[in-house]
Protein backbone atom coordinates (compact mmCIF):
# COMPACT_ATOMS: atom_id res chain seq x y z
CA UNK A 1 0.00 0.00 0.00
CA UNK A 2 1.31 3.67 -0.91
CA UNK A 3 1.12 5.47 2.36
CA UNK A 4 1.56 8.67 0.12
CA UNK A 5 -1.00 8.32 -2.04
CA UNK A 6 -3.79 7.54 0.67
CA UNK A 7 -3.06 10.71 2.53
CA UNK A 8 -3.38 12.83 -1.06
CA UNK A 9 -7.07 10.78 -1.46
CA UNK A 10 -7.62 11.52 2.06
CA UNK A 11 -7.60 15.35 1.76
CA UNK A 12 -9.05 15.46 -1.17
CA UNK A 13 -11.67 13.46 -0.16
CA UNK A 14 -11.82 15.12 3.17
CA UNK A 15 -11.83 18.56 1.77
CA UNK A 16 -15.09 17.94 -0.20
CA UNK A 17 -16.87 16.50 2.01
CA UNK A 18 -15.98 19.42 4.51
CA UNK A 19 -17.32 21.67 2.26
CA UNK A 20 -20.50 19.72 1.64
CA UNK A 21 -20.87 19.56 5.45
CA UNK A 22 -20.80 23.73 5.49
CA UNK A 23 -23.33 23.57 2.64
CA UNK A 24 -25.20 21.70 5.39
CA UNK A 25 -24.73 23.74 8.23
CA UNK A 26 -23.80 27.28 6.92
CA UNK A 27 -20.89 27.63 10.41
CA UNK A 28 -18.45 29.84 9.81
CA UNK A 29 -16.24 27.27 11.60
CA UNK A 30 -16.73 24.64 9.26
CA UNK A 31 -16.25 27.04 6.31
CA UNK A 32 -12.96 27.73 8.06
CA UNK A 33 -12.14 23.78 8.34
CA UNK A 34 -13.17 23.26 4.90
CA UNK A 35 -10.94 25.99 3.34
CA UNK A 36 -7.73 24.77 5.50
CA UNK A 37 -8.66 20.98 4.84
CA UNK A 38 -8.42 22.08 1.11
CA UNK A 39 -5.67 24.22 1.65
CA UNK A 40 -3.55 21.20 2.53
CA UNK A 41 -4.95 19.51 -0.04
CA UNK A 42 -3.69 21.95 -2.78
CA UNK A 43 -0.16 21.81 -1.11
CA UNK A 44 -0.12 17.66 -1.46
CA UNK A 45 -0.50 18.23 -4.75
CA UNK A 46 2.10 20.44 -5.68
CA UNK A 47 4.63 17.67 -5.72
CA UNK A 48 2.52 14.96 -7.83
CA UNK A 49 4.01 13.65 -11.19
CA UNK A 50 0.70 11.62 -12.28
CA UNK A 51 -0.60 11.68 -15.96
CA UNK A 52 -3.08 14.21 -14.83
CA UNK A 53 -1.14 15.95 -12.32
CA UNK A 54 -1.72 19.58 -13.40
CA UNK A 55 -5.58 19.21 -14.01
CA UNK A 56 -5.92 17.90 -10.65
CA UNK A 57 -3.67 20.65 -8.94
CA UNK A 58 -5.54 23.33 -10.99
CA UNK A 59 -9.37 22.29 -9.81
CA UNK A 60 -7.57 22.60 -6.32
CA UNK A 61 -6.69 26.24 -6.71
CA UNK A 62 -10.67 26.45 -8.47
CA UNK A 63 -12.03 25.29 -5.08
CA UNK A 64 -9.37 27.25 -3.10
CA UNK A 65 -10.31 30.50 -5.15
CA UNK A 66 -13.79 29.88 -4.06
CA UNK A 67 -13.58 28.63 -0.54
CA UNK A 68 -11.17 32.35 0.12
CA UNK A 69 -13.47 34.56 -0.63
CA UNK A 70 -16.83 33.11 0.49
CA UNK A 71 -15.06 32.61 3.80
CA UNK A 72 -13.94 36.35 3.92
CA UNK A 73 -17.56 36.65 2.75
CA UNK A 74 -19.13 34.66 5.73
CA UNK A 75 -16.75 36.25 8.31
CA UNK A 76 -16.67 40.06 7.30
CA UNK A 77 -19.99 40.94 5.34
CA UNK A 78 -21.69 38.30 7.28
CA UNK A 79 -23.07 37.16 3.87
CA UNK A 80 -24.15 33.73 3.77
CA UNK A 81 -26.17 33.46 0.82
CA UNK A 82 -23.01 34.32 -1.20
CA UNK A 83 -20.60 32.20 0.95
CA UNK A 84 -23.16 29.19 0.18
CA UNK A 85 -22.62 30.23 -3.93
CA UNK A 86 -19.08 30.30 -3.59
CA UNK A 87 -18.97 26.53 -1.62
CA UNK A 88 -21.08 25.31 -4.45
CA UNK A 89 -18.72 25.92 -6.95
CA UNK A 90 -15.84 24.67 -4.36
CA UNK A 91 -17.87 21.30 -4.13
CA UNK A 92 -18.40 21.20 -8.07
CA UNK A 93 -14.48 21.53 -8.22
CA UNK A 94 -13.45 18.82 -5.42
CA UNK A 95 -15.97 16.25 -7.40
CA UNK A 96 -14.52 16.85 -10.38
CA UNK A 97 -11.01 16.59 -8.44
CA UNK A 98 -12.34 13.29 -7.24
CA UNK A 99 -13.12 12.41 -10.95
CA UNK A 100 -10.02 12.72 -11.76
CA UNK A 101 -8.51 10.59 -9.07
CA UNK A 102 -10.45 7.70 -10.40
CA UNK A 103 -9.28 8.27 -13.61
CA UNK A 104 -5.70 8.01 -12.59
CA UNK A 105 -6.21 5.02 -10.52
CA UNK A 106 -7.99 3.61 -13.47
CA UNK A 107 -5.39 4.01 -15.61
CA UNK A 108 -2.33 3.50 -13.45
CA UNK A 109 -3.31 0.14 -12.04
CA UNK A 110 -0.30 -1.89 -10.74
CA UNK A 111 0.14 -5.39 -11.48
CA UNK A 112 0.62 -7.81 -8.31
Amino acid sequence: MDWGKVVFIFFALMSLTTTAGYLYDHNTIALFIATSINLVSTLLKIGVKNILSAELFASSLVADLHLIPAFLYELLANNTKAAMAMAIGAVIANIFSMALVLVEASKTSEEF
